[in-house]
């Protein structure tokens, strides 16, 4: 019998392997690695180790396993999924039992320590290996690259006296994977100069790599690379080309790479669903979702984060309530960006204590910081700042993790419920108590609250003194306050710095238009519209939608497309008679065109949002809530008749504009009018 080896690593393990006798060779060539006398042998062996049950295999395999030491790779490759160690360690010591000396093992011996995170071990072993080949320094650096060490990968595949193709994949690859984009390009370029010729994972990853960079030209000669290879019509291959193209603006060219697979997995539908997200078409999503289901693939979470998306971006609560029924079926409210995904959608729809039940329900909840700050996110979207400021007090008190979005969230609900102090307070300790970075959408949401407020002067002290450079969002921040508090000097500064960053951002022309109309400086207002069309700068027309019975309803102002037009004007007629009764005097000051005063009260008598309720009213049940979706802000005029509307029909009216939700409910918004 073999004595035991007990060597420092080999003092301790989970349960012992008897060695045992050591009976004469039955089991392996010693040239081919094929079984010579009994196949069934070999597979089950096999299958034992495959299976991970590797005490099994050597207890029934240990004479075998004496004879050709060799088969101890197949226990060794068994370690590794259970990132067995111990047991790794124990092998180890049997194989310098056996006193076999095969590179073979020993590459598996390095390949074990490697992948179970001891690459320390790994690399002691290296240097007593005097046969080290290229395959020893390919694990080498994958073994670098597992544990994120870059520069101890790049120093072995430097120094390596010879490479084969295995060696630049795994370099090209790891380079992209740690973003460094242009690095791996020239690397999969030299490799090309060398001879070597890339796999699928190498293609995959040049191609993300291209993609980051929306390095289009490189992206097609990577292309070309593909079809020589005979990689074009690979799965892999074939997704991470279309999603190249996407990501740099080539949306057919991309769907016409997935069209020419013969096989579209569930990778391939999702990269074609996320192409479609990408180039702001969420009906596309939802399309793209129902062609996936007719032919039988299985979505996975990656699809239901983006399905979910849309629905949120289209406001389409029905769709979302049945795609949300269908991730409870397929098991996936497990998944983190799933349930934040849910928790969204029902805020985006309007259905704010459905969101809640989505955050309550989940298992992980109470620990996970991204699903936190989602439902603070969803509270402050809907007005109610105060319960995000209590849901983030209870979050600190969990111990569940704070990071920027979490207090992006809930300096957005402080904006929207003008919570100043409270604001100023948390911008402060987000650094102070947290030590996290600000970004800049921080400093745009600080921006809003003190332009909301009235604080204009403070506002623009702080973009102008801010460490970080300002875009045109913070410009058009300062702007809308501008308008809200009239200050049409400060308005026209703003306005120039956003024009400087984008000459053809058609909001700030308009909310500088509608500054000087409501101040009825008409000569202003024609100077900017003027301006706008030398410029052939657009206006974005105001578009409303409601969704009943899973289908979606547009109007626009004073729309005369939709099929029942003519009884949609006839019953909002009669509902502006009984809210004037109720004392509803139209706005003339919303309309920001020079005109007599019929054509202004038709002009907002016929407001998309209005005809979207009027809609609404006639084709629901009479307790039924009613949600309208809006591109843009909802004006004042509107504001005040909506909560004339909810309280004439006792209906509940949840209206989600450019910027937050309002619910409307017995005369009164949630708003409180600040918005």
């Amino acid at each position: 019998m073999p004595p035991r080896c007990t060597g420092k690593f080999f003092s301790s393990f989970p349960f012992s392997l008897d060695i045992g006798r050591v009976p004469s060779s039955r089991f392996l060539s010693s040239n081919t690695f094929e079984l010579t006398n009994c196949a069934p042998s070999a597979a089950e062996f096999v299958a034992l180790c495959s299976g991970g049950r590797v005490k099994e295999a050597f207890q029934n395999f240990k004479s075998e396993i004496w004879s050709d030491p060799r088969l101890f790779s197949h226990l060794l490759q068994a370690c590794i999924p259970r990132n067995s160690l111990p047991l790794g360690r124990q092998l180890h010591s049997l194989v310098i039992t056996s006193g076999c000396s095969a590179r073979f093992v020993s590459n598996h011996l390095l390949n074990m320590y490697s992948k179970c995170g001891e690459l320390q071990t790994a690399l002691k072993l290296f240097d007593h290996i005097p046969w080290a080949n290229i395959m020893s320094r390919n694990i080498l650096i994958n073994g670098y690259l597992n544990i994120g060490d870059l520069e101890g990968a790049r120093k072995v595949f430097e120094e390596m006296p010879a490479r084969n193709v295995a060696t630049w994949n795994a370099m090209v690859t790891g380079l992209i994977k740690f973003e460094y984009n242009e690095d791996g390009l020239g690397l999969f370029k030299e490799m090309h100069e060398a001879g070597f010729f890339p796999d699928e994972y190498a293609l995959g990853s040049v191609l993300r790599g291209c993609a980051s960079l929306r390095a289009l030209h490189a992206g097609q000669q990577v292309h070309a690379c593909a079809g020589k290879t005979g990689f074009e019509l690979n799965l892999v291959v074939g997704s991470s080309l279309a999603h190249m193209y996407m990501k740099c603006g080539s949306l057919e060219e991309g769907e016409g790479v997935i069209s020419s697979l013969p096989i579209r997995n569930v990778v391939a539908w999702n990269t074609l669903i996320a192409g479609k997200a990408q180039h702001g078409s969420p009906e596309g999503v939802l399309d793209q979702y129902n062609m996936m289901r007719i032919a039988a693939v299985k979505p996975d979470r990656i699809t239901y984060v983006s399905v979910l998306t849309a629905c949120s971006d289209l406001a389409t609560l029905g769709q979302g309530q049945q795609i949300h029924a269908e991730v409870i079926k397929a098991g996936a409210t497990s998944a983190v960006s799933v349930i934040s995904s849910l928790i969204s959608m029902y805020s985006k729809c309007g259905c704010l204590e459905d969101s809640f039940k989505a955050f309550t329900e989940s298992v992980d909840a109470e620990a996970d910081g991204v699903l936190w700050s989602s439902m603070i996110a969803a509270y402050g979207f809907h007005g109610r700042g105060e319960r995000a400021i209590e849901l983030f007090k209870q979050m600190e008190i969990e111990g569940a993790e704070v990071n920027d979005v979490t207090y992006l969230s809930l300096l957005y609900a402080c904006s929207h419920r003008g919570l100043k102090d409270e604001g100023l307070k948390f911008f402060n300790s987000m650094v102070e108590k947290h030590g996290l970075s600000r970004r800049l959408e921080h400093y745009t949401c600080m921006v809003d609250l003190l332009g909301r407020s009235g604080c204009l002067k403070e506002a623009e002290v702080m973009i102008r003194s801010m460490p970080l450079k300002a875009d045109s969002v913070i410009w058009k921040t300062l702007l809308s306050a501008c308008k809200i508090h009239k200050n049409a000097d400060m308005a026209r500064r703003a306005a120039e710095e956003v024009l400087k960053i984008d000459p053809q951002d058609s909001a700030s022309y308009v909310l500088l238009s509608n500054l000087h109309a409501s101040a009825k400086r008409w000569q202003d207002v024609s100077e900017v519209r003027k301006s706008m069309r030398e410029k052939q700068v657009k206006k974005e027309p105001g578009v409303s939608w409601v969704e009943l019975k899973n289908q979606v309803h547009q109007f626009v102002m004073s729309d005369k497309s939709h099929q029942y037009s003519t009884e949609i004007n006839a019953y909002l007629k009669e509902l502006t008679v009984e809210m004037k009764l109720r004392g509803y005097v139209p706005d003339m000051g919303s309309v920001l065109q020079d005109m007599d005063d019929e054509d202004k009260e038709y002009s907002l008598a016929h407001h998309s949002e209005k005809l979207a309720i009027a809609f609404a009213l006639m084709n629901t049940a009479t307790d039924a809530p009613i949600r309208v979706m809006k591109n843009l802000r909802v004006c004042s005029d509107c504001h005040v008749a909506i909560k004339y509307i909810s309280e004439i029909k006792n209906r509940e009216i949840i209206v989600r504009d450019a910027s937050r939700f309002h619910h409307f409910k017995n005369g009164q918004c949630s708003c409180g009018d600040y918005w």
